[in-house]
């Protein structure tokens, strides 16, 4: 099984919202994607609860059967479309993909 963490730090203001909207619009783009792409096995999103000048703003932790799977994922049409808004939101991000073994 693969893992995929991403940590999402947001702009103070980006395409005419402040920040709190922009993470509730990523939040709910990234929330749509698991009934859009079959390949991932499970999905779970965090908004930050206690903020801080190292603290990210959203993290999304979600598993895959194989690294296939994830790049599936990553081209998927639906994937990239989150991912220009996230890229125009976003000051900053961080992924951390690994294996783990389930036995």
């Amino acid at each position: 099984m693969i893992k995929h963490i991403v940590m999402f730090k947001f702009k103070e203001f980006s395409l005419g919202r402040n920040k709190q909207e922009n993470i509730d619009l990523v939040r709910e783009l990234l929330q749509s994607l698991p009934s859009k792409i079959k390949k991932i096995r499970s999905f779970e999103l965090g908004i930050n609860i206690i903020p801080g000048s190292n603290a990210y703003d959203l993290v999304l932790l979600s598993e895959f059967n194989s690294f296939e799977e994830l790049a599936g994922y990553q081209k998927h049409p639906e994937h990239l479309k989150v991912a220009e808004v996230v890229g125009q939101v976003c000051e900053s991000r961080i992924v951390v993909d690994y294996a783990r073994d389930d036995g």
